[in-house]
C-alpha cells in the first residue's frame, strides 16, 4: 500500500477549478481516501451538495492489488479493480457484464492538488468525462460517499451537519479569498515599486544635464557609447526617432519621492 501514500487524506472540491459533462455540478464536496495495509484495502468516502442544495453521501471499499473483485454495490458494478501505475496516479475499473462501463483516475497535480477523472455513459449510451479537483484538508471530515451513479440520500441528521459544515467552509473560505486578494494586491504594489526603484537607479546613473523637476515628463536615450541620458526632447521633435541617439529607451516622470515612472 505504498503507493497509495500520496492520497490517504480527505480532500476539499475545489468547484471552480472543475468540468462536467454530465450528472449534477456540486458546489462543495470532500473526497477521503483510507486504507488498511494488512488487508490490502482501500476505502473512498465522497460527499457533495449540489447548486439545489441537495446532499449526497456514500462510500465503497476496492481491494488495492490489481485483480478483479466483486464489488458490494450490484446495481453499480459486478467487479471492480484497481491498478496503481506509480505513487503518484491510479485507476479505478468497474465492470458490468465483463465490460469496464465507469472508470475514475486518481492522479496528484505537480501543484498537489488531487485530480479526480471519471469516464462512463449516460442512459442513452452517450459517453462523457467528469474532472474534479481537490486540495488536502487538515482535518478530516464525518462523511461517506462513492463515484457518480451510485449515490445515497444521507440521513436527515447527516444533511443539518453537512449544511452547517457548508455554512463554515463558506465563510471561512470568502474570508481565506479576502486574504489572497489582499496578498495579490501588496504583490502587485511590491512589483510596481521594485520596477520603479530599478527604473531610478537606471535613471540616476544616467547623464543629467539639468535639474529635474517633479511632476515633469523627460525622455530616456540610450547613447552610441550604450550611456544613458536623460532630454526634455521627444522622440516625436526628433522627428518620430532618436535623433542623435542610439535609440529611446522610455517616456518617464519624476514622481514626489524622487523615484521614476515609465509613462506608457
Amino acid at each position: 500500500m505504498l503507493k497509495a501514500y500520496n492520497f490517504l487524506a480527505s480532500w476539499q472540491l475545489f468547484p471552480e477549478k472543475c468540468s462536467y459533462e454530465y450528472g449534477e455540478r456540486p458546489k462543495s464536496g470532500t473526497y477521503r481516501i483510507e486504507a488498511d495495509s494488512e488487508k490490502n484495502e482501500m476505502t473512498i468516502y465522497h460527499n457533495w451538495v449540489s447548486l439545489e442544495n441537495h446532499a449526497f453521501s456514500a462510500e465503497y471499499k476496492i481491494m488495492a492489488d490489481g485483480d478483479l473483485h466483486p464489488f458490494d454495490d450490484h446495481s453499480f458494478a459486478d467487479e471492480v479493480q484497481v491498478n496503481f501505475p506509480d505513487g503518484i496516479s491510479f485507476e479505478i475499473h468497474f465492470y458490468r457484464a465483463r465490460q469496464v462501463h465507469f472508470h475514475v483516475v486518481h492522479e496528484i497535480m505537480p501543484n498537489g492538488y488531487l485530480s479526480v477523472t471519471s469516464q462512463g455513459s449516460t442512459t442513452e449510451g452517450t459517453t462523457y468525462t467528469n474532472r474534479e479537483i481537490y486540495h488536502k484538508q487538515m482535518s478530516v471530515l464525518p462523511y461517506s460517499a462513492s463515484v457518480s451513479g451510485a449515490v445515497i440520500k444521507p440521513t436527515e441528521e447527516g444533511v443539518i451537519r453537512h449544511k452547517a459544515l457548508t455554512a463554515m467552509e463558506e465563510q471561512t473560505n470568502m474570508q481565506l479569498s479576502q486574504i489572497r486578494k489582499q496578498i495579490e494586491l501588496l504583490a502587485l504594489q511590491a512589483q510596481e515599486i521594485q520596477k520603479r526603484k530599478d527604473l531610478s537607479m537606471m535613471i540616476y546613473n544616467a547623464k543629467l544635464n539639468f535639474q529635474p523637476v517633479i511632476g515633469q515628463v523627460y525622455y530616456l536615450y540610450e547613447k552610441k557609447d550604450d550611456s544613458l541620458m536623460i532630454s526634455m526632447v521627444s522622440p516625436k521633435e526628433w522627428g518620430g526617432g532618436a535623433g542623435p541617439f542610439k535609440r529611446f529607451v522610455a517616456k518617464v516622470q519624476l514622481l514626489a519621492d524622487h523615484t521614476w515612472n515609465e509613462i506608457l
